[in-house]
């Protein structure tokens, strides 16, 4: 395809111009009609030796293979051509979910080089995402024409729940600054639930830890050396129902709950506990026993890096059914959901029948639209109105927690921007406490 350049649209202005000069003074249209004849030549001489451009060039994208969500990401593009210099425009075929900044591109690729142009992408959208094809406008030699050709460039990557949060925790856990992010600190070393050695006696030890007959022994103070407890078990009961589906800024509350799955999982993980994951409210529910391999959060994530949220109601009691026949070992299980005045007929005999077993901490998602109302102003007789409406949903909201913590269920209700750091810090006073399972 063939475009007019902007020197061709300029060339024919000036000579429309010169035509109507020429209506008014006869004198002129000579040159008016010599005008024509050159452009015209030179345009089609130009439009020929542009297509024969077709083709010149190589375009390569350097992707990863796997983004996470949530993130802006660059894109290259490594454009070579085949001995001739090459200038023009370039259009990248990214996925439509993805949202781009500069493109188009402007190239000019010299003989026997090749050049390497780029452009961010916002990552807001998991799952398979497709690159199609590349699209460039080829400037002809006297540029006057772009010459327009797609390239069939397909590349398919892997778009996963936001791994790069997991860099930033082990950064700050290595520097001990853990509470940059609001995760409190653990107990220092010593002060676990489970034995792990005898070692001598030191100045800030607890006397409760002294070991008297081992100090009897050896003549010398020896103390007793605490860790947490491992080898317990994490259990996600994930809900993708519709109400996941409302979204916090770029990000729906769904995606942030699998980067706060993702996040506890690997703080989990690194505990020495084993980590399972069981889904409900969608076609086909899934479930990850729990494990605690190295490839366990590897194993995680390509369980939900492609789930999205159904248009389905949540069968809590059967999603709680579904799971125990899975789980033989006691185990802490974390229902993350958006609780519902309308939940009562089915979540409390879902949570009755999993606490026979199991320990149970529930994650409620919950609208930070309702914080800001709160906030807001009362002006008028409508706010007033929505605010009176937004106190009478809280309301039923707390008595229904209150239900639950009745039945034995710990309850974080919090915003989805603020559930990885809930869920961690929920973790570690479980687990200091020796109440994990």
């Amino acid at each position: 395809m063939l475009l007019p350049d902007r020197r061709l649209l300029v060339a024919a202005a000036l000579w429309l111009a010169l035509g109507l000069a020429a209506s008014v003074e006869p004198g002129w249209l000579g040159a008016w009609q010599a005008t024509a004849a050159l452009l015209g030549g030179l345009a089609a001489a130009d439009a020929l030796a542009g297509r024969r451009r077709r083709g010149c060039l190589t375009v390569r994208r350097e992707l990863p293979h796997s983004l996470p969500v949530g993130t802006w990401q660059t894109v290259g593009l490594r454009l070579s051509g085949d001995g001739r210099a090459a200038s023009g425009w370039l259009v990248d075929g990214h996925p439509p979910a993805f949202v781009s900044e500069g493109l188009p591109l402007r190239f000019a690729v010299v003989p026997g080089r090749w050049r390497r142009v780029s452009y961010r992408v916002s990552v807001t959208e998991r799952g398979r995402q497709v690159f199609a094809g590349v699209t460039l406008r080829l400037s002809s030699p006297l540029r006057l024409w772009l010459v327009q050709e797609t390239l069939a460039l397909r590349d398919e990557l892997r778009v996963f729940p936001n791994f790069a949060r997991l860099a930033h925790y082990s950064l700050l856990a290595t520097d001990n600054r853990l509470s940059q992010i609001g995760i409190l600190q653990r107990r220092r070393r010593g002060e676990g639930m489970e034995f792990q050695q005898l070692r001598d006696y030191r100045q800030d030890d607890s006397p409760r830890q002294i070991d008297w007959k081992a100090s009897t022994r050896v003549s010398r103070l020896i103390s007793r050396d605490y860790q947490d407890e491992r080898d317990q078990q994490i259990v996600f009961l994930l809900d993708c129902s519709a109400r996941m589906r409302a979204r916090d800024g770029d990000l729906s509350h769904f995606d942030h709950t699998l980067n706060a799955l993702l996040l506890l999982a690997y703080v989990a993980l690194r505990q020495g506990d084993a980590v399972g994951l069981a889904t409900f409210g969608h076609a086909e529910p899934r479930v990850l026993l729990p494990g605690k391999s190295v490839a366990r959060l590897n194993s995680l994530m390509k369980a939900v890096y492609d789930l999205e949220p159904s248009r389905q109601v949540p069968d809590y009691l059967a999603a709680g059914e579904t799971l125990s026949r899975h789980l033989r070992k006691r185990a802490l299980v974390i229902l993350v959901t958006n609780l519902r005045d309308e939940d009562d007929d089915t979540l409390l005999p879902a949570v009755r029948h999993l606490r026979r077993r199991h320990a149970l901490t529930l994650a409620s998602l919950r609208e930070p639209v309702l914080d800001e109302l709160l906030a807001a102003a009362v002006s008028d007789f409508d706010a007033a109105l929505t605010r009176a409406a937004g106190l009478d949903y809280l309301q039923a909201r707390r008595r229904q927690v209150m239900r639950l913590q009745h039945d034995g269920v710990q309850v974080l209700d919090v915003s989805p921007g603020r559930l990885p750091v809930a869920l961690v810090n929920h973790y570690w006073a479980r687990k200091r406490a020796g109440a994990l399972c």
